[in-house]
Protein backbone atom coordinates (compact mmCIF):
# COMPACT_ATOMS: atom_id res chain seq x y z
CA UNK A 1 0.00 0.00 0.00
CA UNK A 2 2.82 2.25 0.57
CA UNK A 3 4.40 1.98 -2.50
CA UNK A 4 1.63 2.42 -4.45
CA UNK A 5 1.04 5.80 -2.26
CA UNK A 6 4.43 6.54 -2.85
CA UNK A 7 3.99 6.41 -6.66
CA UNK A 8 0.54 8.01 -6.38
CA UNK A 9 2.04 11.04 -4.90
CA UNK A 10 4.94 10.94 -7.09
CA UNK A 11 2.84 10.96 -10.08
CA UNK A 12 0.96 13.85 -8.23
CA UNK A 13 4.20 16.08 -7.84
CA UNK A 14 5.52 15.29 -11.30
CA UNK A 15 1.82 16.45 -12.64
CA UNK A 16 1.96 19.78 -10.53
CA UNK A 17 5.79 20.52 -11.30
CA UNK A 18 6.01 19.63 -15.64
CA UNK A 19 1.87 20.56 -16.30
CA UNK A 20 1.83 23.53 -18.76
CA UNK A 21 -1.14 24.88 -17.60
CA UNK A 22 -3.46 27.34 -14.68
CA UNK A 23 -3.28 26.13 -11.45
CA UNK A 24 -6.52 25.00 -11.01
CA UNK A 25 -6.08 22.47 -14.65
CA UNK A 26 -2.77 21.05 -12.77
CA UNK A 27 -4.33 20.22 -9.77
CA UNK A 28 -6.73 18.16 -11.80
CA UNK A 29 -4.44 16.95 -13.68
CA UNK A 30 -2.43 15.89 -10.26
CA UNK A 31 -5.24 14.35 -8.92
CA UNK A 32 -6.95 12.14 -11.77
CA UNK A 33 -3.49 10.72 -13.70
CA UNK A 34 -3.82 7.22 -12.20
CA UNK A 35 -7.30 6.97 -14.78
CA UNK A 36 -5.00 7.31 -17.62
CA UNK A 37 -3.25 3.93 -17.37
CA UNK A 38 -7.17 2.56 -15.91
CA UNK A 39 -8.50 3.83 -19.27
CA UNK A 40 -5.04 2.03 -21.45
CA UNK A 41 -6.17 -1.34 -20.03
CA UNK A 42 -10.09 -1.28 -20.27
CA UNK A 43 -9.66 -0.03 -23.63
CA UNK A 44 -7.00 -2.91 -24.25
CA UNK A 45 -9.56 -5.43 -23.01
CA UNK A 46 -12.43 -4.50 -24.68
CA UNK A 47 -10.46 -4.68 -28.06
CA UNK A 48 -8.80 -8.01 -27.25
CA UNK A 49 -12.92 -8.93 -26.51
CA UNK A 50 -13.61 -7.20 -29.67
CA UNK A 51 -11.15 -9.48 -31.18
CA UNK A 52 -12.45 -12.94 -29.80
CA UNK A 53 -15.56 -12.07 -31.92
CA UNK A 54 -14.15 -10.95 -35.04
CA UNK A 55 -11.43 -13.43 -35.22
CA UNK A 56 -13.08 -16.45 -33.80
CA UNK A 57 -9.78 -19.01 -33.81
CA UNK A 58 -7.58 -16.48 -32.08
CA UNK A 59 -10.31 -16.15 -29.55
CA UNK A 60 -10.17 -20.61 -29.27
CA UNK A 61 -5.95 -20.41 -29.39
CA UNK A 62 -6.35 -17.67 -26.62
CA UNK A 63 -8.80 -19.58 -24.33
CA UNK A 64 -6.69 -22.98 -25.01
CA UNK A 65 -3.77 -20.85 -23.75
CA UNK A 66 -5.47 -19.48 -20.67
CA UNK A 67 -6.54 -23.00 -19.73
CA UNK A 68 -3.47 -24.56 -20.37
CA UNK A 69 -1.76 -21.46 -18.00
CA UNK A 70 -4.37 -22.45 -15.57
CA UNK A 71 -3.62 -25.42 -15.21
CA UNK A 72 0.25 -24.73 -15.00
CA UNK A 73 -0.52 -22.90 -12.51
CA UNK A 74 -2.21 -24.78 -10.77
CA UNK A 75 0.03 -27.93 -10.60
Amino acid sequence: MRVALGLYLAGVAVALWRTDAAWPTRTAVALLWPLGPAAFVITVLVLLAASLIAFPVTGVLIAAAALLLAWWAST
